[in-house]
């Protein structure tokens, strides 16, 4: 009977790891495996997103909280045409942009699933203008846009459910209270502030995607270099790559660098150009690797 079941539990961990939607991350061109649809994932940071809002105190600066909301529109509305305009307006039918300051001191800023952007107005000061705010938003745009949030919910579900992880996808995301507890370790929301858990990939993978989006919003992505020396300074810093979920500073501005030259051919002196690339290359991106590599 013993082995029975350890045949069982070994067919159905066969399965789970066989299940799944592969997909390619756009731009970028990396491969990925999602367990859990758009439905389920929106639904459930929604709920997260709604939860936090309540809690949190929106900035009383006009001023600043127009420039976070026309900066992030103006990053959302070149992702959605470019994306449009190369056969990929379905990776984002579904989101719904909105863009808050919220007071917080932190130097941070999150992006839920779905384009539900926070930026605190700690980081203001070292953004110090609109062009640096734009490779930030268009750092957290990044993250919706590559679904990190759903590739992680799918690991957690093949790491933390096992055998179990069949049943809890299709039970649905309303139904199910294990799908609500894989968000909640992935989102990290809580009513005093925000963490989204990304992998150091996923990171670098969102500093490159950035720095393009940014470009095709007419926003020049040499800044990304300055902006993130000014990061590392008012962050002590920061984390070694080994010790931190982000890649650390050296690495991170080393990685910008060699990208740059990419993110120009989609900035025309700050006019938008996005219906007039379309990149078809493959570009491997490790926090353990700073170089560019074709496939």
């Amino acid at each position: 009977m013993k082995q029975i079941r350890i045949v069982l539990l070994a067919l159905v961990a066969a399965i789970l790891v066989g299940c799944g939607t592969s997909s390619t991350v756009p731009i970028s061109g990396r491969k990925r495996t999602l367990m859990v649809s758009d439905e389920q994932v929106l639904s459930l940071s929604n709920q997260q997103y709604q939860e936090y809002m309540k809690t949190a105190k929106p900035s009383t600066n006009a001023a600043n909280t127009a420039m976070v909301k026309r900066v992030g529109q103006n990053l959302a509305n070149a992702v959605v045409s470019y994306f449009n305009a190369n056969g990929l307006g379905n990776e984002v039918a579904q989101y719904k942009w909105e863009f808050n300051l919220v007071q917080d001191p932190s130097v941070n800023a999150f992006c839920m699933p779905g384009g539900k952007i926070v930026v605190y107005e700690g980081l203001l000061p070292v953004t110090q203008d609109e062009t640096s705010l734009a490779i930030v938003l268009g750092h957290e745009i990044a993250h919706a846009v590559a679904k990190h949030s759903a590739e992680q919910m799918s690991t957690a579900i093949k790491q933390q459910y096992g055998a179990q992880a069949l049943s809890v996808l299709m039970a649905g995301a309303g139904a199910s209270s294990g799908m609500q507890q894989v968000a909640g370790t992935v989102f990290g929301l809580g009513a005093k502030g925000a963490s989204a858990k990304y992998s150091r990939d996923h990171e670098s993978e969102a500093d490159y995607l950035g720095i393009i989006f940014a470009a095709m919003a007419g926003y020049n992505p040499d800044a990304a270099v300055a902006f993130w020396q000014r990061m590392s300074q008012a962050t002590g810093g920061g984390s070694t790559s080994w010790l931190s979920t982000h890649p650390s500073d050296a690495t991170r501005i080393k990685q910008i660098q060699g990208w740059l030259p990419e993110a120009r051919k989609y900035y025309n002196g700050g006019k938008n150009a996005t219906n007039k690339m379309k990149v078809t290359k493959t570009i491997h991106i490790s926090s353990k690797n700073n170089s560019k590599k074709k496939k």
